[in-house]
């Protein structure tokens, strides 16, 4: 096989990968579930930055996901969508790693969770698929609740795509 032949098949079976998720939070979120699962259990271990907050660090096995944006980042490559790891800090669930940025260009790292409708679904421990706001932007999207070993709630993932 010729190496254009090559270049054309890994090409198609990249952007076959991509189809299969354009705009659809669920597929995305699937995606994104399983990567989190790769690295192991979910669970909250000390405190890090977030932003100008200090809040709970959390952890995929020995990944700690505070300030690293690499899974985010694998998320927007891999199905175009918007990706966030939320943790758990009092009522509040604030952003700890995200692909999504602020009207400022930044990552909205520190930000939290609007108090809306998927807001009430992670508290139920229900996941939360729809329209919402995101940092000034509507999205489809979804949310699932990350829970650690023994279920309580430690966090929130997010992906969704801009409307």
């Amino acid at each position: 096989m010729r190496l254009t032949s090559r270049f054309f098949i890994a090409t198609a079976a990249v952007l076959s990968a991509f189809a299969a998720h354009a705009n659809d939070p669920k597929a995305a979120i699937t995606t994104l579930e399983a990567r989190l699962a790769r690295l192991g259990e979910p669970r909250i271990e000390g405190t890090d930055k977030a932003g100008e907050l200090t809040v709970p660090a959390i952890f995929f096995g020995p990944r700690k996901l505070n300030n690293n944006f690499d899974v985010v980042d694998e998320i927007r490559k891999s199905t175009g969508a918007a990706a966030t790891i939320f943790v758990k800090n009092g009522d509040d669930y604030i952003r700890v790693s995200t692909n999504v940025l602020t009207p400022e260009g930044k990552r909205g790292v520190g930000t939290q969770l609007a108090r809306a409708a998927a807001y009430a679904a992670m508290n139920k421990g229900e996941q939360f698929c729809g329209q919402v706001d995101v940092l000034g932007t509507p999205h489809d999207s979804c949310y699932n609740p990350i829970k650690d070993k023994s279920g309580k709630i430690i966090g929130v993932s997010f992906v969704g795509f801009k409307k």
